[in-house]
């Protein structure tokens, strides 16, 4: 008897998939801005894994992709270092971007 579960029978599932517009997203940001570099975030219980790119300036994008094999094989075809963003965490110039667009 589950009387006071919350939870559900069904387990956690992400909330969704990487889509095409996805990549395409990410795709125009790394080849319309200088100084890209990429950091993989991991899937977590809620959400797919996520690659995040942030320019020379600190703007920055987040999208999901299939995976961190993926979010490498598309920094390589941009030409952008790719870190693991649980390992290095995010460059001070992000932070500084969100402040200003505060």
């Amino acid at each position: 008897m589950r009387l006071f579960s919350r939870r559900s029978r069904g387990g956690a599932s992400l909330d969704r998939a990487a889509t095409r517009e996805d990549v395409d997203h990410l795709d125009r940001f790394a080849r319309s801005r200088r100084g890209v570099e990429a950091y993989v975030e991991p899937q977590t219980a809620t959400t797919q894994t996520t690659l995040v790119l942030i320019a020379y300036d600190g703007e920055w994008t987040r999208r999901r992709v299939d995976g961190p094999q993926e979010a490498r094989r598309l920094a390589e075809r941009w030409g952008v270092p790719c870190y693991e963003a649980a390992v290095v965490g995010y460059p001070q110039r992000m932070r500084e971007w969100n402040s200003r667009q505060r």
